[in-house]
């Protein structure tokens, strides 16, 4: 289905900076809103349920599955992650923009949905600089962040089946690639056609 809203999907290993580059975007970018997803993992630090992410139980999140709840759902590093249908929709067929930050599985799995997802990769500079990311965090023990380690070289592999790509060396250029990127995806002949129809129409542009 065509929407008039745009929809973006944000994927990275852990630590890449991917949440702080999403919430940087929100923040000088009014149009586009997160999309909150469903969890089955613990918060961490100051996170609140309904903001970051809806965490739920087990058996919650297996009843919407068999419910079909979810656009797509995966599970990441022992816990499992989903994506409303409904919230989703709601705001893209409202001409509103959304940003998905999720997992590759979850991305490729929404790109089959809607082929006018936007899919961008950020990747870090290196598996040395994502290592010390990950320790600066101060949120795993050593033997998860060998685990995060091992997943982010598998994920990154899937790289190629993005859209687009921004190396996070500096936070400042990746914010400014990211927000290009955004800016770029609305002005293409397709997305104006879906959210600008009323023009196109009343300038007989078939």
């Amino acid at each position: 289905m065509d929407f008039p809203g745009n929809l973006f999907v944000v994927a990275a290993p852990s630590g890449t900076g991917k949440s702080s580059l999403v919430k940087a975007l929100m923040n000088i970018d009014a149009g586009v809103a997160p999309s909150v997803s469903h969890t089955t993992r613990q918060p961490r630090g100051q996170e609140q349920h309904g903001r970051e992410y809806f965490f739920t139980t087990p058996g919650d999140f297996e009843a919407m599955v068999a419910a079909g709840e979810f656009l797509e759902w995966a599970e990441v590093h022992g816990n499992r992650y989903g994506t409303s249908r409904r919230a989703i929709e709601t705001r893209i067929g409202d001409g509103g923009d959304v940003v998905l930050e999720i997992d590759y599985q979850g991305a490729l799995q929404i790109k089959k949905l809607y082929a006018n997802a936007l899919l961008v990769f950020i990747l870090p500079p290196s598996l040395d600089e994502l290592r010390a990311r990950l320790e600066r965090r101060g949120e795993d023990s050593a033997e998860v962040i060998e685990l995060r380690l091992r997943n982010a070289a598998v994920e990154m592999q899937q790289a190629p089946f993005f859209d687009f790509v921004i190396i996070n060396e500096s936070f400042d250029l990746a914010l400014f690639d990211l927000k290009a990127i955004v800016h770029a995806q609305r002005l293409k002949y397709a997305a104006q056609r879906r959210s600008r129809s009323a023009v196109f129409a009343a300038l007989n542009i078939t």
